[in-house]
C-alpha cells in the first residue's frame, strides 16, 4: 500500500485513446501468450506515436478445454466470429460437463506499460469463476453471459458494468498497473 506522501507525489497524466491517432495501422496480435500481445501492441504504439503506451491482452480460459479459448477469445468461432458465437462455440464443446465443477475457467488480462525504447512493465489480472450452463443476462459483451461468479451467484451479463467492473480481470491489472505508472516520477 502506498503512503499518504507517495501518493501525493503522483504525477498526473493526460490519457489518449488511440481514437485520437487514426492514421495508425492495428498491431497484430499475433503472440502466444497475453503478455506478448500486451508487450507488442504497447511497443508498437509507443514507437510509433513517442509517447508512454498502455496495452492490454485479455480472453477467457476454461480448464476442461485446456485453457482454451485463451489468446484466440475474441477469434474463437472462426471466420464468422462474434460474442454470441463464441459463446455458443464453449457451451457447446462444454455440454458433456454436467457439473458446474468441471467447468472452471477464468478471465485473465496482462496489461504492458512501454516507452519507445523500453518496456516499462507487465502486470496481469484474473478473476475465476465456472462457465454457465446457457447464456445468461444481456449485460457487458464477450463471454460475460456464460461466465458465472461466485461472488455474485450470477453470471458477469446479469450484472451491471459497475458492478463487474470492481471486481474484473481488467480491474484488477490495471490497479496493479499504477505501480508501473508511478515509475515515471523518478
Amino acid at each position: 500500500m502506498l503512503s499518504k506522501f507517495q501518493k501525493n507525489r503522483r504525477k498526473k497524466f493526460k490519457l489518449l485513446s488511440l481514437n485520437q491517432f487514426p492514421h495508425l495501422k492495428t498491431i497484430r496480435e499475433d503472440g502466444k501468450t497475453f503478455e506478448e500481445n500486451a508487450i507488442k501492441k504497447a511497443m508498437g504504439y509507443a514507437k510509433k506515436t513517442g509517447l508512454p503506451t498502455l496495452a492490454e491482452d485479455s480472453g477467457l480460459c476454461v480448464d476442461a478445454l485446456g485453457g482454451k479459448p485463451g489468446i484466440y477469445s475474441a477469434r474463437f468461432s472462426g471466420a464468422q466470429k462474434s460474442d454470441v458465437a463464441n459463446c455458443k462455440k464453449v457451451l457447446t464443446l462444454l455440454r458433456p460437463m454436467r457439473k458446474l465443477e468441471q467447468r472452471k475457467a477464468h478471465f485473465y488480462c496482462a496489461v504492458a506499460i512501454c516507452m519507445p525504447d523500453r518496456i516499462v512493465g507487465v502486470v496481469s489480472g484474473r478473476v475465476t469463476g465456472r462457465i454457465a450452463f446457457q447464456m445468461l443476462g444481456s449485460s457487458g459483451f464477450g463471454y460475460d453471459p456464460i461466465l458465472y461468479y461466485p461472488g455474485f451467484k450470477r453470471t458477469f451479463g446479469q450484472v451491471s458494468p459497475s458492478r463487474k467492473n470492481k471486481v474484473s480481470h481488467r480491474f484488477r491489472a490495471l490497479k496493479k498497473s499504477i505501480y508501473l505508472l508511478d515509475q515515471f516520477n523518478r
